[in-house]
């Protein structure tokens, strides 16, 4: 983890605001750099229209994973956006969970678009999340997703035989990996949602006035 260790800061601690702040450089070549980085506030409908292209609207919400990413905010420093020629086209979120009485991050939607696939941008927003996660010193994520993709990063069964989401799921696509050694290990139980509730989900809606008019 090159990135985790050149943000280090003199007392040997992780200069925490500097790696949310920074941008990561991948190039293909000069003239197909990307640039992966935090999602900007401009970004929202361009990944709302990505992640309906790739899992289709009613899809992605009813998929069990949602019920815990539902109302809630993503994890501080853990949204992310690749661009190339500052076009958005990749996206990854992570989210603070309860692992079974244990604090851990879910990972995903992951969602690239269609014509950018196959060049290694999944793996870049990977790297590039999981690296943060471990300096921002969260301790295990979780996901549901494809074994053989993501066990390169270490992802496996293993650590997720005692727990249980909240829905259906298919189990050998429910994996997890340990930031930290152990970090999973009494995890037993339920996953349930711990992050901030967004408040944009949970406005109030104002109340319709009748409006008299002159006869």
């Amino acid at each position: 983890m090159a990135f985790v260790h050149a943000i280090q800061d003199h007392t040997g601690g992780f200069d925490h605001e500097a790696l949310a702040a920074r941008d990561a450089f991948h190039g293909f070549g000069m003239e197909n750099a990307v640039l992966v980085g935090d999602e900007q506030p401009g970004d929202d409908a361009r990944r709302e229209a990505l992640l309906d292209a790739a899992f289709g609207r009613k899809e992605r919400f009813a998929k069990t994973c949602h019920r815990l990413r539902d109302g809630r905010m993503p994890a501080q420093g853990l949204s992310l956006a690749a661009r190339k020629d500052g076009v958005f086209f990749g996206t990854l979120r992570m989210w603070h969970v309860d692992a079974g009485g244990v604090p851990a991050l879910l990972l995903g939607p992951l969602a690239v678009d269609a014509t950018q696939r196959s060049l290694g941008i999944g793996g870049l927003l990977m790297d590039e999340a999981l690296e943060r996660a471990a300096a921002f010193g969260h301790r295990a994520v979780i996901l549901v997703g494809d074994a053989p993709y993501y066990t390169r990063w270490g992802f496996s069964r293993a650590p997720m035989q005692m727990l249980a989401m909240p829905g259906p799921v298919d189990e050998a696509r429910f994996l997890g990996l340990e930031l930290q050694d152990g970090a999973l290990q009494k995890a037993q139980g339920l996953v349930k949602p711990t992050g901030a509730f967004d408040l944009r989900a949970h406005r109030p809606r104002r109340p319709v006035r009748a409006v008299q008019h002159a006869a």
